[in-house]
């Protein structure tokens, strides 16, 4: 089992970081839901799937940035998916970068000021 189960990604502005993100991966609509004082936006998952599950999340003590732990996303076409970053508020912040036999990583920063990265087996 891998050790990671979750991550959360902390935004000011919930519906434009939903919207980001949905742009940027293609994803149809995050599922949002509210948890006491806290709101929070989805990333679809599937049960018993390999990778860990996350959301977007807004409330008092969540703060975005472009430091501390990074988060990274599976995607097809690294090139593509930055375009897309770009368009949609964000900029590359590290460029696609081969990493011997295991792909390629590329980093960024999203539309919240987040730095979040990609991650390509080509």
């Amino acid at each position: 089992m891998n050790p990671v189960n979750w991550f959360e990604i902390p935004v000011h502005d919930l519906d434009k970081a939903k919207r980001f993100y949905e742009s940027v991966l293609g994803l149809e609509d995050l599922a949002v839901t509210e948890m006491g004082s806290k709101k929070m936006a989805w990333f679809p998952m599937k049960e018993g799937a390999p990778g860990a599950a996350g959301g977007l999340i807004k409330g008092d003590g969540y703060i975005p940035s472009r430091s501390g732990a990074l988060v990274y996303f599976s995607v097809a076409d690294i090139d593509a998916t930055l375009a897309k970053v770009g368009k949609h508020g964000g900029r590359a912040l590290f460029p696609k970068t081969g990493i011997d036999q295991h792909g390629f990583i590329a980093h960024f920063e999203d539309c919240e000021g987040n730095r979040v990265a990609l991650h390509a087996r080509s």
